[in-house]
């Protein structure tokens, strides 16, 4: 994989280590938004005010096995890993907001699994991983993120570790699923998920209730005071 950027007055084309070069400066980069080699600017600014930071991009050029993928925007790879850099401790929890979004059930059981095993105990424990809310992205929890991407399987995880939910209320497959997976509800007695805001002020069921999913809306409310 190599990823090249280009800007005004210096090609960084062919610069193999690029991409990591970029991800290592990131704090600083994204102060300026200029190459850490020349200090010209790497930014181009869009009218979009969907683009990140403020209609800001940083266009690069992205080769991989599938070929050339041209004007790619690497400008959130280096806020996410500026964001880490300055909150080492959060790397677990942008991993779990991954996982929701992807459906990766399993993958979600090893990282809880893992933390808890992690003998140095620096980093987030299984409760607030389950219940982070990511400052990159408008402050969602992975239920909101479930959610959007239609994630059936891992609503349902979310709610089995991290809601108030009565166990007899869920589906004999996702009983079974748990009991599979190893997986109590020793987690749930804290925070319920269900009750987390988005930077926009929404819970997860607001989200259902957008797309008209009018069973998945009375699940993620149920219950709630």
């Amino acid at each position: 994989m190599i990823i090249q950027a280009t800007h005004k007055k210096v090609s960084l084309k062919g610069h193999r280590s690029l991409a990591q070069c970029l991800l290592d400066e990131s704090p600083q980069i994204l102060n300026k938004l200029h190459c850490p080699s020349c200090d010209n600017s790497i930014a181009t600014s869009v009218a979009s005010a969907s683009r990140s930071v403020s209609g800001t991009r940083v266009p690069t050029r992205y080769h991989n096995e599938g070929g050339v993928q041209e004007d790619l925007d690497i400008l959130p790879l280096i806020t996410e890993e500026a964001y880490l850099d300055e909150h080492p401790e959060a790397r677990p929890a942008r991993a779990f907001m991954t996982m929701c979004a992807e459906g990766d059930v399993f993958g979600i059981n090893d990282l809880l699994s893992a933390v808890d095993d992690d003998e140095d105990g620096e980093g987030l424990s299984a409760k607030p991983i389950l219940r982070y809310q990511d400052p990159l992205d408008e402050m969602k929890s992975g239920l909101h993120v479930a959610v959007e991407k239609g994630q059936e399987e891992i609503i349902w995880l979310l709610l089995w570790l991290a809601s108030t939910l009565p166990t007899d209320i869920f589906p004999e497959q996702i009983t079974q699923m748990a009991e599979t997976m190893g997986v109590g509800r020793d987690t749930a007695d804290g925070e319920d998920i269900r009750n987390l805001r988005d930077a926009q002020g929404q819970l997860a069921s607001d989200l259902a209730r957008n797309t008209g999913n009018v069973l998945l809306t009375d699940l993620l409310s149920a219950n709630l005071p």
